[in-house]
This record gives C-alpha cells, structure tokens and sequence, in this order.
C-alpha cells in the first residue's frame, strides 16, 4: 500500500475513530483510485491534478457507478487530499470544487407494526437458542441499536430492574428505556439461559454464540435472514430494518424527533429527519389509494 495511504489509514483510525465500516468505504474507495490513477495516469497520488480526478469521475460514470457511489468517492479523495494539504504534501486539494452527482433519496425500509410481531413470533422458546434469540431481536426493536452495538453489550449493559440498557456508539454513551416484554425476555435469558452457553464463567459479552462466545455480526446477520424466511415476510430484512421500524413507529406514536434522535445516537438531527420524510410519503400513499378523488 502507498505510504500516503498508510498514513491516512492510521489517522483515521488513531485521530479521527473512525469506524470499521467508515474505514474500509474510505480506503476501498482510495485503493481504488490509486489502482484507476496507476493505470490511466502513471503518476503518484502526491501528483494528482483537478483533471485527473475529473477523469476519474467520468471514467466511474462510464462504467455505470451509482450516482451515490461517485459522490462517496468524490467526498473519500477530498477527505484524503484535505489530510495530505495538513502534512504539507500537496498545495491544493485537486478533489476541490468537482461536482457531485444528484443522489435519488432513497428512503429507508421498515416493517409494519404487524411485521414486527410476526418476525419477532419466529424465534421458538424451547432450547437456549430460541431463547438467546427471542430476547436478541426483542432487545433490537425495544432500544433501535446498530448491529454492532448491540453484539458489544456486555452483561452489566443491562439494568433489568430499571429497564433500560447503555449503549455506546461512536464514542457516545446512551440510556436507553425497555419495553416490558424486552425486560422479561432477557431476564430469562440472562437468569436462565445464558449460563447453560458461556463457556468461560468469565465471559462478560451479554449475547453469545452456541460456542459461548461473544455473537459475531455475521452471526447474527445468518440469524435474521433464517427468521425472515420462517416468517414468510415479503420484505429484505437487515439488523439495520428493525433501526429504522423502531424510529418510524416511535414517530407514528407521537414521539418528538430530539428524543428519537437521542435513543439513536445520531449526531445531528438531520439523520433522525429521514424518518419524518418516510412517515409523510406513507400518509401520501395512504392518501392516494383511498381519497375518492385522489
């Protein structure tokens, strides 16, 4: 890898903490570039001009790039020339000034209330499995954490007497409330099951796999496709679509958007407005299939 790069890397990782995800989209994107600049151009990354990286961008239309991947190239390289104009390695940061595609708002997907009781239905409560994974995904829609929050909680994450959790994500720590039927589910888990499948006593991870250790995201993302199938819903189901239910279905309900935003752990409200968005559209739909004169 370029040394520049290696550079970036680390500063990503050791100033910036920088997620896993937000890590690999960030170097996939520039080990990209590099790779389309060794072939097309011949010249080093600390070499690169405006029109080099235009080429690039028409060269990735060309080859029929979304248009939110461009854009997402576009922002990684002046992200990577803006570290680079810090060092004292490059005067200007050629990614400056280039135009970014229009990005078709894509809104995310949910599942309906009914949904959710169905896919939460799935799980069978008659061995530690069934269980582990009832109290999981009712865990995930009672609190809307990321995947890899809540693969990270630990046993003491948990307050069941108060009924809430604390979670954290990027470098934020927040309470979050539970739902009774949460609370009850993974007090049988932790009182009960969870002990039959550690395999070190020591172990703090909350959900384990069937080894007794910690749950993996591929783990656990093997676990929701199998609940999507038995339950027969129509939909494509990630750990992210019981996010994005639990939001919409808080802001149906009358919850506030600062609120929903909290619970999240989104650092600016404009993350948290999508769902407004999506709530509108559904009114809109609602609207036109039964209005006489829609």
């Amino acid at each position: 890898m370029d040394e520049n790069l290696m550079q970036y890397r680390a500063y990503l990782e050791l100033e910036k903490h920088a997620s896993q995800n937000t890590l690999s989209s960030y170097m996939r994107d520039l080990n990209q570039f590099a790779a389309w600049l060794s072939e097309h151009r011949g010249c080093p990354l600390c070499e690169v001009e405006q029109d080099d990286v235009s080429a690039y961008v028409a060269w990735m239309s060309g080859k029929g790039r979304s248009a939110a991947t461009v854009t997402r190239s576009i922002a990684s390289l002046k992200s990577f020339y803006l570290f680079l104009q810090g060092q004292g390695k490059v005067t200007e940061n050629p990614a400056k000034g280039i135009a970014t595609r229009k990005v078709e708002r894509k809104f995310p997907d949910f599942l309906t209330s009914r949904e959710v009781e169905l896919f939460l239905e799935q799980p069978q409560c008659v061995d530690p499995k069934g269980y582990r994974d009832h109290a999981m995904l009712e865990l995930l829609y009672a609190t809307g954490i990321r995947v890899s929050e809540l693969i990270a909680l630990d046993v003491d994450s948990v307050s069941l007497s108060a009924g809430f959790i604390r979670a954290s994500g990027k470098g934020r720590e927040r309470i979050i409330p539970l739902y009774p039927a949460a609370v009850k589910a993974l007090s049988v888990y932790i009182k009960e099951i969870r002990p039959q499948i550690i395999a070190d006593p020591e172990e703090t991870a909350l959900f384990v796999n069937m080894n007794g250790e910690r749950m993996s995201r591929q783990g656990f993302w093997k676990l929701v496709k199998h609940y999507q199938e038995t339950a027969q819903i129509n939909k494509e189901i990630t750990p992210h679509t019981l996010r994005h239910s639990f939001a919409v279905h808080l802001l149906e309900n009358g919850a506030d958007l600062h609120s929903i935003q909290e619970m999240l752990g989104h650092a600016d409200i404009s993350s948290t407005q999508i769902y407004t968005h999506v709530v509108k559209q559904q009114l809109k739909d609602v609207y036109r299939r039964s209005h006489p004169r829609a």
